[in-house]
């Protein structure tokens, strides 16, 4: 076991060729030793930054060396040829996209101490630091030897993957993170133990982002508003609408990219209805403001320069009425979303019937879905959405009790860790006597996150004072996603058993 190390990382000069030169002849004896110096020039050269070395003291115990390549060049099949020519100066693309592993190497005395997995994180902030799509690299298997006579190279392939079989080179690659992508033939010819194959591998950068215009640009810092609204009595749809700009504007003064409603929001409305002991009319009544609401709301998304998802208001279609929610976007367009599972309360008093289709919609601050109130409940749905990539889950809600609220919220947190999103919640508090069945609500909205390291302990984003009528502010980090879907403490989407089951969306 060795003692007093002192271990750093830093990139390699030209002074260090005769460490590098022993290391490579010891470690490579089989495969001809080091590469000569000029190689080595030419690569600190072209690639300063992509030549790393580990040093112990003074001693250097570790070398990574890389190059740039075309990725869509060399993610298909090649050969260890078309990265080298015949002098050995080794290929070298000012312009690639792609980082090109070539060697990592450790001292064979300091193997056990997992160091190449530092000179692999290294290699992997090069990447994202130099936003390129991928690491490549051909792989040997110089273990294959060992079972050829009773394997072909696939089955070796799928052995090490499984733990059955150890290979120094491939095991360590697929710890770090590698995927294998293809079977390359003829690779290294001359390397015996691997008969010539190699592992074409890759790790994805999951921050590269191509290159675009400032006005391309997407934001991935996104600011998340959301109104606890108060209900109470209304004389107008003036005045109701009045209301609705008073917070729109509020939440945009803050610089919020969406303003999220909840649920039924304009109720109020149906005490101005004639009739107020016939609930279907007076259902039917509110739903005469739906299109004047999802106008006004729009032109305010525009004016005030916020995405504003409407809550839900209800929308008679060829005599059915439906549940509907609405993204207003602020460059003017407009989605819908009707809820799917409709509550025993709502088919009965209300005749209310269910919608066939969710969806994700593109906005200027991430991928979104919405799922009205009783859908976050089915597991389903949010896992339809989050198989199209979906950023962040918006649920307008109303509940009239505690523990009708406990439902969408325990259910919308589990929606969060399951399918790796944000989930926003946000109802309505207060009472509305006037109204038939809407005479008193439960609300406390909030934010919910995935469960791991780079979120709060509790996966709590932000959450408001139940019952008091108040604006909620959270900042959301979309790059989180894409790391803890990439390499967070578990992957509930990627580790999925799709052989054994899979959602199925019927369409009518």
């Amino acid at each position: 076991m060795l003692e007093d190390l002192h271990l750093k990382i830093r990139n390699l000069t030209l002074d260090d060729y005769p460490q590098v030169k022993a290391l490579m002849d010891r470690v490579y004896h089989d495969i001809g030793g080091s590469w000569p110096k000029n190689t080595i020039r030419k690569l600190i050269k072209d690639l300063p930054d992509g030549q790393i070395c580990l040093v112990d003291h003074d001693q250097i115990v570790g070398i990574a060396l890389s190059v740039k390549v075309n990725y869509q060049r060399f993610s298909n099949p090649h050969t260890y040829d078309d990265l080298v020519d015949q002098r050995e100066r080794i290929y070298h693309d000012e312009n690639g996209d792609a980082l090109y592993g070539l060697d990592v190497l450790i001292d064979p005395e300091y193997r056990g101490y997992r160091l190449g997995r530092r000179l692999y994180e290294a290699r992997k902030e090069l990447c994202r630091q130099e936003n390129l799509i991928a690491i490549l690299a051909g792989g040997r298997i110089p273990n294959y030897y060992q079972h050829a006579d009773e394997m072909s190279p696939a089955e070796y392939l799928e052995a090490v993957d499984k733990r059955r079989i150890y290979d120094p080179i491939l095991t360590f690659q697929l710890s770090n993170d590698f995927q294998v992508t293809r079977l390359l033939t003829k690779y290294l010819p001359e390397d015996e133990k691997s008969r010539g194959y190699a592992t074409l591998l890759e790790w994805k950068n999951i921050f590269y982002e191509p290159e675009t215009t400032v006005l391309e640009y997407r934001k991935t810092q996104v600011r998340i508003g959301a109104v606890q609204w108060q209900m109470r009595e209304v004389g107008s749809v003036e005045e109701l609408l009045k209301q609705v700009e008073y917070f729109i504007d509020a939440l945009s003064s803050y610089k919020s990219d969406f303003a999220l409603f909840p649920e039924f929001f304009n109720a109020p409305l149906m005490g101005l209805a004639p009739d107020q002991t016939n609930q279907t009319e007076a259902i039917r009544f509110l739903a005469s403001f739906t299109e004047r609401f999802v106008s006004e709301m729009s032109q305010l998304a525009v004016s005030y320069n916020i995405n504003v998802i409407t809550g839900s208001m209800p929308v008679v279609e060829d005599d059915i009425m439906y549940n509907v929610s609405y993204l207003c976007r602020r460059d003017g367009t407009i989605e819908e979303q009707r809820k799917i599972h409709i509550t025993p309360h709502e088919r009965r008093d209300w005749v209310i019937e269910g919608g066939y289709e969710v969806r994700v919609w593109d906005t200027d601050a991430g991928r979104i879905g919405i799922l009205i109130c009783y859908d976050v409940e089915f597991p389903e749905l949010a896992r339809h959405l989050a198989s199209q990539d979906m950023d962040i889950l918006f649920v307008p809600f109303w509940t009239d009790t505690k523990n009708g609220y406990l439902r969408v919220r325990s259910c919308a947190q589990a929606r969060a860790i399951e399918n790796e999103c944000y989930v926003v919640i946000c109802g309505s508090c207060g009472n509305l006597p006037q109204v038939e069945n809407l005479d008193v609500q439960y609300s406390q909205a909030a934010v919910f996150s995935p469960s791991d390291f780079s979120f709060p302990h509790d996966a709590v984003m932000a959450e408001t004072t139940p019952n008091t009528e108040m604006l909620m502010f959270s900042d959301l980090d979309l790059d989180k996603l894409k790391l803890v879907r990439s390499e967070g403490s578990v992957n509930n989407l990627k580790d999925r058993r799709l052989d054994l089951y899979s959602i199925d969306w019927k369409t009518q």
